[in-house]
């Protein structure tokens, strides 16, 4: 495994961001952490790459963070040495060029002349920046800017990825433009170099089903991980989707039935979350309900579901699933 952590506990204050997580991702894994704003995912990326320190609390047991098998704690550089880390938050010095500022970060990772610049242009070529090679940083696009920072983190060919946010605020082809370069890097289909660990955070559900696992976190606890597929068959048949003409009133209908425990708007349709027992009968019940209420402009069906719906049934509790 690349990373291992075991018991991270992070407090702030009374506030504990990080509640004895445990986490490991392999070589050529994807892994996403999803949850709600204030989860603990971005406080778990800087617990991992060592920008925090964890809290100790004895009950829990000793914190342990390894990456490429080195301890965090104990052997901070040559863990270090095998991060690549892209916070929200990335930095550009905005009067050097595209280049320039590659060649910055490639010899602040300790990168001799000889190695940085033939280093700099293919990793410019693998992102698509190559033909942006003498532009100031400031005048890049915000998926430009988000593709040097990915080129930055990779410059010193580092064994493990951590990604926070990387595509919030972009466009949606640049979103699948990195995503495509994220799961090249952990596939390592140019077979150039060895796979890489990657472990990103996203708001995204369409982005988490890209990945070989999720972990969702709530109050900065993991409470929930697997890959995309087990995770969606939790749901065991327990989605409906519900379309009509007058959706606010539809939408009114499906809450005050009692077997819905949550109603969530998809565009032009809505999903119905329903209790496990009676499920095989429920899709004729609450046909017959709204049709006493509403008459018959409605379509009511069963799906399977997908990762935005374990998302908000995990926010709203359901024990369910887990």
């Amino acid at each position: 495994m690349q990373i291992v952590a075991h018991h991270l506990n992070k407090a702030f204050s009374d506030n504990l961001a990080v509640d004895d997580l445990n986490l490991q991702v392999a070589a050529g894994e994807v892994y996403g952490l999803v949850g709600p704003d204030g989860a603990g995912k971005t406080s778990t990326l800087r617990l991992i790459c060592g920008a925090f320190q964890p809290t100790l609390i004895e009950a829990v047991g000793k914190p342990e963070i390894r990456i490429c098998g080195f301890d965090v704690s104990s052997q901070t550089e040559q863990a270090r040495s095998r991060i690549g880390y892209l916070a929200q938050r990335f930095s550009l010095y905005e009067e050097l060029t595209v280049l320039e500022n590659l060649r910055f970060f490639a010899e602040v990772r300790g990168l001799a002349a000889r190695e940085w610049r033939p280093r700099c242009i293919d990793i410019l070529n693998f992102v698509g920046l190559d033909q942006f090679i003498d532009r100031r940083a400031g005048n890049l696009s915000g998926g430009m800017r988000q593709k040097l920072g990915l080129a930055a983190a990779l410059v010193h060919q580092p064994q493990v990825l951590l990604l926070d946010e990387p595509t919030t605020g972009v466009d949606p082809v640049t979103r699948q433009d990195f995503w495509r370069l994220i799961i090249q890097l952990a596939a390592n289909s140019d077979q150039k170099n060895e796979a890489v660990a990657v472990l990103v955070s996203t708001p995204y559900m369409d982005e988490a089903a890209r990945c070989s696992r999720v972990g969702f976190m709530r109050r900065g606890r993991m409470v929930v991980e697997g890959t995309p597929r087990a995770l969606v068959a939790k749901l065991g048949g327990r989605i409906f989707e519900l379309r009509g003409s007058d959706m606010s009133a539809l939408r009114q209908i499906a809450e005050s039935y009692p077997d819905v425990l949550s109603v969530q708007m998809f565009g032009d349709r809505m999903h119905l979350r329903v209790q496990i027992d009676h499920k095989d009968s429920l899709q004729e019940e609450l046909s017959e309900y709204i049709v006493g209420r509403l008459g018959e402009d409605f379509r009511l069906r069963q799906i399977p579901g997908g990762l935005e719906d374990v998302f908000h049934a995990l926010v709203e509790g359901d024990e369910s699933i887990l």
